[in-house]
């Protein structure tokens, strides 16, 4: 084999900031925060601060391969960290504020975390779980000023460490295939596993995602991701924006219909991506309110199925096009996008249509897919035969965090868990998820996990959860309980026998006491479960 004559510069991720402040320098970064006015910065000022935060880290003694933690929010200073963590050389690993105490607790000790960053809307958290996170050394708040009251934690304000650096810093240059970010599954069925992303997966990811037949972004537009930093990297927009001298608008914690519509309105909003929750909020509020979508022509929609009613209603009333997305943390998270083609095209827009909202999207350059069935034979592409949907490429996960058993097959594939079906055309539809997953919000519920719990109440024989649909949440859990013989239990007593046994979000929706239906070999036959009980949340309020 002849080796190629070109030259090896590694992908950093710190070279997309060195571009987006020399190409880009003036675009906007925009940004809400915790309790302080509105933020705004070019390219350039993010470029500037970044490298100060770097100094600041190597003072905190990060070195090369260290983690960082952060439970923060959609702001510019997590963006900074974005940057600058990586551009070290080190991991920044992002919480999920929306796990469980333990889990939290568990994800930052297995990332070994010594310094922390957070904003001061996790204070209580963190003070309440200080003592079980004995390895953080530093705790930085995400403010101009540390709170007064912390208990016994020695707080530090993230504004006055980067006020003491002075400007300038060398991006140091190192293995592409370095660790960037770490980020862990939801972890619903047991702990969590990390995933962790290199600095060419990232950069490749962030190429392919701006790419026409994927997001399709130009200098044009104005990004505001809606899902968090903490989900995957917000499906990789932080890196996505500044590739393409795209102006980016964050909107710290404020998802709610008003709060979106006030920067969509007031910063020029082209596109605009989250979980269906967010955006069922927002219809609520145009409906409610009266007002249209002003400059917002894209919606990116993924972590559930779109609601077809919501498709339609932002096409056909607002004239926002509506696309779906599938990824995971295991694919960072881009899998793929429901993107149109000449072909679906010819037939007019209501096969377009059709086609886009019932599709979780289209094959994209870097995923490489297959639908096999249980002998592991790949099935038809004919859009009906399902399988097991595996995937591989250059941003897919090998092996977890800390856990040294491959994740592939012996052909390098990645089963998803996702039982799907693959046309002629490269379009993917979710028929089913292999262990009855519950999503809620954009999140997962094991229907497994609340099983195991339910089951052990007193008086209980058979517990079975499915997910049913809801107006807002999109999916709720519905728990059915069978007592043994000659017992009785009420639906109350389940609920208190749950509570400070699941998170908060995960309780059931509806708790029905009855027979619960099994099948020829003695497993609870869920489809029937779900049939029956399909439309018992239709009616609840948006709440």
């Amino acid at each position: 084999m002849l080796p190629g004559l070109m030259q090896r510069t590694p992908l950093l991720i710190s070279a997309i900031l060195t571009y987006a402040a020399r190409a880009h320098g003036e675009r906007e970064v925009v940004s809400r925060l915790v309790d302080e006015p509105l933020w705004r910065y070019g390219y350039t000022g993010l470029a500037a601060r970044s490298e100060r935060l770097a100094k600041v880290l190597r003072k905190l003694g990060v070195v090369a391969g260290d983690r960082v933690s952060t439970i923060a929010w959609n702001t510019h200073r997590h963006l900074e960290l974005f940057y600058a963590v990586p551009g070290i050389g080190a991991v920044l690993h992002t919480t999920n504020p929306r796990l469980s105490d333990d889990q939290i607790v568990f994800t930052i000790s297995h990332a070994e975390s010594q310094v922390l960053f957070f904003d001061k809307t996790f204070l209580p958290l963190v003070i309440r779980l200080r003592a079980r996170l004995p390895a953080v050394r530093r705790f930085i708040v995400l403010a101009p000023n540390q709170p007064e009251s912390a208990g016994d934690i020695s707080l530090e304000s993230y504004e006055a460490l980067l006020a003491a650096e002075a400007p300038g810093f060398d991006w140091p240059s190192f293995d592409e295939n370095a660790g960037a970010f770490l980020c862990y599954t939801s972890g619903t069925t047991g702990d969590p596993k990390g995933v962790l992303f290199s600095h060419r997966s990232i950069v490749l990811h962030a190429m392919a995602a701006g790419l026409s037949g994927a997001l399709g972004f130009s200098a044009f537009d104005c990004i505001m991701p809606c899902q968090s930093f903490y989900h995957a990297t917000a499906w990789g927009l932080p890196f996505v924006a500044p590739i393409n001298g795209c102006k980016l608008v964050l909107p710290c914690e404020r998802m709610d219909g008003a709060s979106l519509q006030d920067l969509i309105l007031g910063e020029q909003v082209t596109f605009s991506g989250g979980v269906p929750t967010i955006w069922t909020m927002y219809l609520a509020y145009l409906d409610q309110s009266g007002e249209g979508t002003g400059s917002l022509e894209r919606l990116v929609i993924g972590g559930s199925a779109v609601p077809r009613v919501m498709a339609e209603t932002f096409q056909k009333r607002y004239g926002v096009k509506v696309r779906q997305l599938w990824g995971m943390t295991e694919t960072s998270p881009l899998g793929v996008v429901a993107t149109p083609t000449p072909k679906l095209a010819d037939q007019g827009e209501a096969v377009v249509d059709e086609v886009i909202w019932t599709r979780q999207g289209r094959l994209q350059f870097g995923i490489e897919i297959r639908i096999v069935d249980e002998k592991g034979v790949e099935v038809p592409r004919d859009g009906q035969s399902p399988g097991s949907l595996l995937v591989r490429g250059p941003w897919t996960v090998e092996r977890y965090y800390r856990n040294e058993a491959s994740a592939l097959d012996a052909d390098g594939w990645f089963d998803t868990g996702d039982i799907a079906t693959l046309d002629a055309n490269g379009f993917v539809r979710l028929t089913d998820r292999k262990k009855d997953m519950i999503k809620s919000g954009g999140e997962w519920i094991s229907s497994i996990d609340l099983e195991n719990i339910a089951v052990a109440c007193p008086g209980v024989r058979l517990a079975a959860v499915v997910g049913v649909a809801h107006p807002k949440w999109e999916e709720r859990p519905v728990l059915i309980v069978e007592p043994h013989a000659g017992q009785s239990v009420s639906t109350q007593q389940v609920l208190d026998y749950l509570e400070g046994k699941v998170v908060k979000w995960w309780t059931p929706d509806a708790v029905i006491i009855g027979e619960v239906p099994l099948t020829s070999t003695g497993k609870i036959d869920k489809k029937i479960l779900r049939i029956r009980y399909q439309d018992l949340l239709v009616g609840v309020a948006r709440t």
